[in-house]
Order: structure tokens, then C-alpha cells, then sequence
């Protein structure tokens, strides 16, 4: 009988969508609010830091959670984004980078590997800026970390979602997931991209475009480039990750979406564990 419940029970979690292993949810302090975040994996006061993009959240890794037990891992619900406090404040690059030490002290992490996919980028970028001694690589998922468009062809980019949110939002993100195959994952970023505030979203795009974050200055730690083939990247682009990043490794992979680390997680993971390995890196 006791099995039989069990069963019953475990049957209603996964029709509730619920994982059996899903990570326990931690807080730490930040400007006056909460950051959420996940903490798993071995302990140790060095670890490995998933950063989510813009209008995503945490569970946007939610197939490298677990994918790394020889390290700690822990996935940041940014400012703004799932399940942290929303307060109306400039969404900068530089406020997320200083809720990632907040999470790091809370957590009692010393240095880290900063992953950061899409907006999550110039955020491990920024971070890096504020805080070298504490980072000790960064891992980009097609993400930039140099401009390449002009701030007038961005700022003339974001105007529509700037000046009218409601209706250019779904647009622009129906245009973002037109390569995702499987529907029941485009359902998935649909729903939780489109779940994010208005007042966040407009900010947060609006700060990827400060010129103060778009400089050339070196990032002097190992740097993991895992990039989606796609129109919007110039034929040099590791030529220019390279010169800001002088220990570049660089992958590009076709036939995936912007999404590629949920798309291809088992290559996404190994490439990661290499780099990490390969560097001595936690």
C-alpha cells in the first residue's frame, strides 16, 4: 500500500510538471529585495555560475543543473526575472553583476566560472570588470562580447519594443523562436520569456545598449565561446572575440537556435566540463 501512495504521489508531481530532483530554491539579500537561485552539486567556495538572457530565467539550464556533479553549480533568477523580487529600478548590466556577488557571498563562493547566455554575456562581462579576483572564466552562449551593430542601429533596433512593448514584444520573440523544432521547448521559452514585466524588459534591453559596457578593454581569464550559426554574426566574429578575449576557445554550431544549450545539452555540458577541466578551473 505504502508503494502503491508513493507511486501515486511521484505519478501527480510529474503530471504537475514538477521534478522528483528539482533544486531546493535559496535567497540572498540584494539593494533591499530577494534573489532567487539554485545551489547544487558539491560544496565548495568555488563554483560554477549559470546566468540566464534577457526576459529568461533560471530554469532556462535546467538541463545542466545536474550535469556537473563534480562541481557546484548555481543558476541566478537575475533581478526582475523569475521568481527574485521585481522592483522598479534601471535594469543596467553592472545591478546584475553586483546580484551575482550578492548570491556569491550568501552562498559563501570566493571565485567562479561565469556562464552567461545571451544578455547574460555582457552581464559575466561586466562582472569580470567589477570583480577579477573573484572570476575565474567565462563561458559565453551566443552571446557578444563586442557590439556589432552601431549604438544608433541598436537604439533604432529596440525603438519598437521601447515605445510599445505589449504589441512588439510577442513579435519579437515569435521572430526569436522561428528555428526551435521542438514545440513543446518553444512553448516552454515562450511562456516564460513573455511572463517577464514590462518595466524589466524595456530596461534591461535599453542597458544592453550603453555604450560604457561596449569597451575593448582585455578580459584576461580562459573565455568558452558556444555559438549558434545564424546571419546575425559577421564572418569575423571570433577575430573579434579574440582581441578582447586572448584565450578564447571558440565553437559555432549549426542547425540550432539561439536556445542551443537546450537544444544540444549532452555536447553543450561536455563542452563545458572540458573547458573547465582542460583549464583547472574549480
Amino acid at each position: 500500500m505504502r508503494k502503491l501512495s508513493n507511486l501515486l504521489i511521484l505519478i501527480l508531481l510529474v503530471a504537475a510538471g514538477v521534478q522528483a530532483n528539482a533544486p531546493t530554491s535559496r535567497w540572498a539579500d540584494f539593494d533591499g529585495g530577494k534573489v532567487h537561485y539554485y545551489d547544487v552539486g558539491k560544496r565548495s567556495n568555488k563554483a560554477l555560475i549559470l546566468v540566464h538572457g534577457w526576459t529568461c530565467n533560471a530554469d532556462f539550464w535546467k538541463d545542466s543543473y545536474a550535469a556537473f556533479p563534480e562541481y557546484r553549480v548555481i543558476a541566478v533568477d537575475l533581478p526582475g526575472h523569475g521568481k527574485s523580487d521585481k522592483p522598479k529600478t534601471t535594469y543596467s548590466m553592472e545591478y546584475f553583476a553586483r546580484s551575482i556577488d550578492a548570491v556569491m557571498r550568501t552562498s559563501k563562493v570566493d571565485r567562479a566560472v561565469i556562464a552567461g547566455h545571451s544578455m547574460g554575456t555582457p552581464v559575466a562581462r561586466q562582472f569580470y570588470r567589477l570583480y577579477p579576483q573573484k572570476t575565474l572564466g567565462i563561458i559565453v552562449v551566443d552571446g557578444t562580447l563586442r557590439n556589432i551593430v552601431t549604438p544608433e542601429q541598436m537604439a533604432e533596433f529596440m525603438r519598437p519594443l521601447v515605445e510599445n512593448f505589449k504589441e512588439s514584444g510577442p513579435k519579437f520573440l515569435d521572430g526569436m523562436l522561428v528555428p526551435v523544432k521542438d514545440e513543446s521547448l518553444k512553448k516552454m521559452i515562450r511562456e516564460a520569456m513573455s511572463s517577464a514585466p514590462e518595466h524589466v524588459a524595456v530596461s534591461a534591453m535599453r542597458e544592453m545598449n550603453d555604450p560604457a559596457i561596449w569597451t575593448n578593454d582585455k578580459v584576461d581569464r580562459p573565455v568558452l565561446a558556444v555559438m549558434a550559426q545564424s546571419e546575425w554574426w559577421p564572418p569575423n566574429t571570433r577575430e573579434r572575440f579574440a582581441e578582447v578575449a586572448p584565450k578564447l576557445e571558440w565553437h559555432m554550431w549549426s542547425g540550432v537556435s539561439h536556445f542551443l544549450q537546450m537544444e544540444r545539452p549532452r555536447e553543450f555540458n561536455s563542452l563545458v566540463s572540458s573547458f573547465i577541466r582542460t583549464n583547472r578551473l574549480l
